[in-house]
């Protein structure tokens, strides 16, 4: 009986061991993977330029059309044909992926489709293509074919608009400063009026002076899409000579090419 105690508290005393064992090895490697540093982020994929996706944005819809020019033609139209070139002058530099995204409906639904349709297509790049206007309190009359219509010869040129919400800011900032330079390369000039007090709510900061990128965080498409993402305002229309000009084939190829090869030097760069 004796015997038999002893050899159950050996038992016993074996498992109880072996149980201390399990656990500091337990323990020691947690502590081990703990004490594992973590590994460094990986750097951004480098750009290949057929698989690389751009989405070319056609500025408002057709029934929300943004503003009027001098001429009173609808903004969306200008966007529309300065895109499409755009996407095309894109695809025929080596972006097969480059496509054009065009919604419908009024303007704030049309924004959120434009968002999700951007995320959820994966982009690497979006860009907004846009023409400006003035504030109303800017604006003066005049008769165009026979009806009175509003213009603003005050102020002109391009300009580019980035987030600091963006997730991408510093990439977004670096692709408009791209573009702002082979617009400039091209002998165009920005608009400098954004930072005057007299553009009112729509004051900007600029920050770059050379090549007219502004900062504008209230813009939906730039803040909330998931990739790097610039506005192009890309010329006055309510200015009745840069109308003219905008509506121009010369100003259209001047604009795309900039912009085209704006991305293969910021692919250049990844």
């Amino acid at each position: 009986m004796g015997q038999s105690r002893s050899i159950i508290a050996g038992l016993v005393a074996s498992i109880l061991l072996s149980s201390l064992a399990l656990v500091d090895a337990g323990e020691a490697a947690a502590a081990r993977k703990i004490a594992r540093p973590r590994p460094k982020p990986s750097p951004p994929a480098k750009c290949e330029m057929p698989r690389f996706r751009i989405v070319v944005d056609v500025g408002h819809t057709p029934d929300s059309y943004g503003a009027l020019s001098a001429r009173n033609d609808p903004e969306f139209g200008f966007n529309f044909r300065l895109a499409r070139l755009i996407t095309a002058k894109l695809k025929s530099e080596g972006f097969a992926e480059a496509r054009l995204l065009v919604t419908d409906g009024k303007a704030r639904p049309s924004l959120f489709k434009r968002i999700s349709a951007a995320n959820q297509g994966r982009t690497d790049l979006f860009l907004s293509v846009h023409h400006d206007s003035v504030p109303d309190k800017l604006l003066e009359t005049w008769e165009f074919d026979g009806a009175k219509s509003y213009f603003s010869d005050r102020f002109s040129g391009h300009s580019l608009f980035v987030s600091r919400q963006n997730p991408h800011f510093a990439t977004s900032l670096m692709l408009a400063r791209m573009i702002g330079r082979q617009l400039k390369e091209q002998g165009l000039r920005y608009a400098s009026q954004y930072t005057l007090p007299v553009m009112g709510r729509y004051r900007r900061q600029l920050l770059d002076k050379d090549v007219g990128v502004y900062r504008y965080d209230g813009l939906i498409v730039l803040s909330r899409t998931r990739s790097a993402a610039v506005l192009l305002e890309a010329g006055s229309i309510i200015n009745r000579d840069e109308e003219m000009e905008l509506n121009s084939a010369e100003r259209h190829e001047a604009v795309a090419g900039a912009v085209a090869a704006a991305m293969r030097e910021f692919c250049e760069t990844r």
